[in-house]
């Protein structure tokens, strides 16, 4: 390893070396899991049940959570190194990878990490203009006399106004500065799921109580489309469920005895345990309201309930897509900027700092570099293109569930597991790479299809966004 390389790698490792106080419990990394898996892509879940009906539904998100589950205890035992109780800590996922497997699988580690991270803001960017687009559909519909006057929400400006407005945020030097955003972003999560869910049975008790939809699902144009569709609504529910790259920093935060790895364990199963029976109950509960007709994303169905309500949802989900762009996005601004010093570590533009007072910070004042300025704020407007070229809110979750899925949630821990317990080959051995090479072709074959329905989606509309009904 060159210098520069060197260099970079203690400054990514430095904060991590001093020690902080623990105070965890099996209860407050719970709340983490939940907190960290519960997201936007919870909006998704009716649409994906309705693609794979009654039976094939229920048994996906159970069987996702049931993989999460497993691999997640295998993770939680490469806390600590060689041994799982009492070897040295590794405070991120990528130290975990570091200490276990070669330096090729870092790097490797390191793409899935960061592209994940920027895909998950390419989806936020989405997922945040479909919801102001329907509060702007219903505002219009009110003055315009009713639920099916046509309004003309561009998608575009809407999009610009979410990117100018993380611009801003991106200029706080990290995530330590906006605490307080992080915290309304998690209350608002709940809220808008909560709401979802309420508002699904409501218009299912309306309707009289029947189940709608079909034992196979809904129907599609033709058989290729309905695979499409299929392979569609399981990387929706992959994306849902993804939490892996954050569970070592939460086992991080567990005070011990007893062990980090058996209260992570605990955490999970009741983390896990708890949001699959909230998946359950919000997929099946916008399948019976809406039948084949539930759409990609809960919150723009036709009808449901109270216009005001329904807003309230829509925004709370825009304030947590507001904070939660920053999480994914901060890590990604400070890797760049470690590349950037480390590469050019005498120019003038890069070592260049001034600061600026903001009265209602806490600090009072706050160090702006010239460098990170130009740098973040490219990265927003690259990210803000490429939303876009492929605003498609389905498909996106798509491709980033299968992007994430099996390399992050299912690959690196088992690997990181064999490592650990040495174990050679053998039923053991051949069971676990028998599930990571599942996992691989269902998350190859999601990739297909997340990736035809845009190219698809594309040839039927040059300008998708540009009225949002």
């Amino acid at each position: 390893m060159d210098k520069s390389a060197a260099a970079a790698d203690d400054v990514e490792r430095g904060d991590y070396e001093q020690e902080h106080e623990r105070t965890g419990t099996v209860w407050t990394a719970t709340a983490h899991i939940v907190t960290a898996v519960i997201g936007s892509g919870v909006l998704a879940l009716a649409w994906s049940v309705a693609q794979l009906g009654w039976v094939a539904g229920p048994l996906a998100l159970a069987g996702f959570a049931c993989v999460t589950y497993y691999t997640s205890t295998l993770l939680a035992n490469a806390y600590r190194a060689p041994h799982p109780v009492t070897g040295d800590r590794n405070r991120t996922y990528m130290d975990a990878v570091r200490s276990y497997l070669s330096p090729r699988e870092v790097f490797m580690c390191g793409i899935a990490q960061y592209v994940n991270l920027w895909g998950t803001m390419v989806g936020y960017t989405i997922t945040a203009t479909i919801s102001m687009a329907a509060i702007r559909q219903t505002d219009c519909s009110r003055r315009n006399g009713g639920a099916d006057a046509r309004c003309d929400a561009s998608g575009t400006v809407l999009m610009l106004a979410f990117s100018v407005v993380q611009v801003v945020l991106s200029q706080f030097p990290g995530l330590e500065h906006i605490t307080w955003l992080s915290v309304v972003a998690a209350v608002m999560s709940f809220a808008y799921s909560f709401i979802g869910l309420g508002l699904s049975v409501g218009q299912w008790v309306s309707h009289g109580g029947g189940l709608g939809g079909r034992i196979a699902g809904a129907a599609a144009a033709s058989s290729t489309k309905k695979l499409w569709n299929v392979l569609l609504a399981l990387g929706n529910i992959a994306f849902a469920y993804t939490f892996a790259e954050v569970l070592i920093e939460i086992q991080d935060t567990l005070k011990s005895p007893p062990a980090e790895n058996k209260t992570m364990k605990k955490a999970s199963m009741y983390g896990i345990g708890a949001t699959t029976i909230f998946y359950i109950s919000v997929g099946c509960a916008g399948y019976a309201a809406f039948g084949s007709n539930a759409p990609g994303n809960i919150l723009t169905a036709a009808g449901l309930g109270p216009f005001w309500l329904v807003d309230i949802a829509n925004m709370c989900l825009i304030l947590h897509l507001i904070g939660a762009y920053q999480v994914y996005a901060q890590p990604i601004f400070a890797s760049v900027e470690r590349w950037a010093a480390s590469r050019w570590p005498e120019a003038k533009f890069i070592n260049s700092a001034y600061t600026v007072s903001i009265p209602l910070m806490q600090r009072g004042s706050v160090t702006v570099a010239p460098y990170k300025l130009v740098l973040r704020t490219v990265i927003v407007v690259a990210t803000t293109v490429v939303a876009m070229m492929i605003p498609f809110f389905n498909a996106v979750l798509g491709l980033l569930g299968a992007f994430s899925f099996w390399p992050l949630t299912v690959y690196f821990p088992i690997s990181m597991h064999i490592a650990q317990g040495k174990i050679t080959k053998g039923r053991k051995w051949y069971l676990l790479q028998g599930l990571s090479m599942v996992c691989l072709m269902i998350s190859v074959a999601v990739g297909i299809g997340s990736v035809t329905d845009i190219v698809d989606s594309l040839k039927v509309s040059s300008n998708p966004f540009k009225t949002v009904s």
